[in-house]
């Protein structure tokens, strides 16, 4: 599958915000990433992410990438 095609990865960060009671602004703070950044995480528009981004998105949230992220079957 070429890159440019759309990708099938599913996050779940809105699901872990609410399970943990924790808005995505006080996430932002958490992490010192823009509220838009993890919006557009959440919303499933990103096409890269950092990797120190991901550790501590994971750190605050308590969870893991595959608590955080899926791939949705072809």
């Amino acid at each position: 599958m070429p890159v440019d095609e759309p990708h099938r990865v599913i996050c779940h960060l809105d699901h872990l915000l609410q399970q943990r009671d924790m808005t995505l602004a006080a996430l932002a703070d958490a992490v010192g990433v823009t509220v838009v950044n993890l919006s557009i995480l959440k919303n499933n528009r990103a096409k890269a992410v950092r990797f120190s981004t991901l550790t501590a998105i994971c750190d605050v949230l308590q969870c893991g990438i595959g608590d955080l992220f899926s791939v949705e079957a072809e």
